[in-house]
């Protein structure tokens, strides 16, 4: 009988963890808000010496997708990739994006987007860092959220999903790029 209490009662605990793993996390600017603009530090796009410059303005009103990322791991730099075919694919609809490693340490963080950008073959995308892993000021990036994506066009936010730490798996990054028809005509 204890046996049977104990083994009920891991099994509610591990499904109250399981459950909470996948909570969805609030981050990023709200659908339909508009986009302000931000600097980064631009690594690996046309200003790769280290130049800040803003995305946001560059592109204007077309439809961009960002990755707003606390580090850059395996699962980042997958998503990155199959962004980055994406984005190839819709250039004729003037398609852009742009990743933010956001860190406390973007001069130390930067070698790794040049590393991931080379050994990924990440060429639509510039990889950037942001100083500070609160993100830009409004962007309402929250602190729990180790991955941001947002996408907009004409300014206007259209998608804005924040996923927790293991939360961006395979069938994760497979809607997050389903979603890029929400900008696209």
């Amino acid at each position: 009988m204890k046996k049977s209490l104990f083994a009920c009662a891991a099994l509610v605990v591990a499904s109250v963890g399981l459950v909470m793993a996948a909570e969805k996390v609030q981050s990023g600017l709200e659908k339909g808000a508009k986009v302000p603009p931000f600097y980064v530090k631009d690594v690996t796009g046309p200003a790769k010496e280290g130049e800040e410059l803003c995305y946001r303005c560059r592109y204007g009103n077309q439809p961009v997708v960002t990755i707003f990322a606390k580090e850059m791991t395996e699962e980042v730099a997958a998503l990155t990739k199959e962004l980055d075919s994406v984005v190839a694919k819709n250039r004729d609809q003037k398609m852009a994006g742009f990743v933010v490693l956001l860190s406390d340490n973007p001069e130390k963080a930067a070698p790794s987007l040049s590393k991931t950008a080379e050994k990924m073959k990440i060429e639509q995308l510039p990889l950037t860092t942001f100083n500070g892993t609160a993100g830009p000021k409004g962007y309402k990036i929250n602190e729990k959220a180790d991955v941001t994506v947002m996408m907009w066009v004409e300014g206007t936010v259209k998608v804005s999903e924040g996923f927790n730490k293991g939360d961006l798996t395979k069938d994760a990054i497979t809607k997050v790029v389903a979603e890029t028809k929400q900008i696209l005509d």
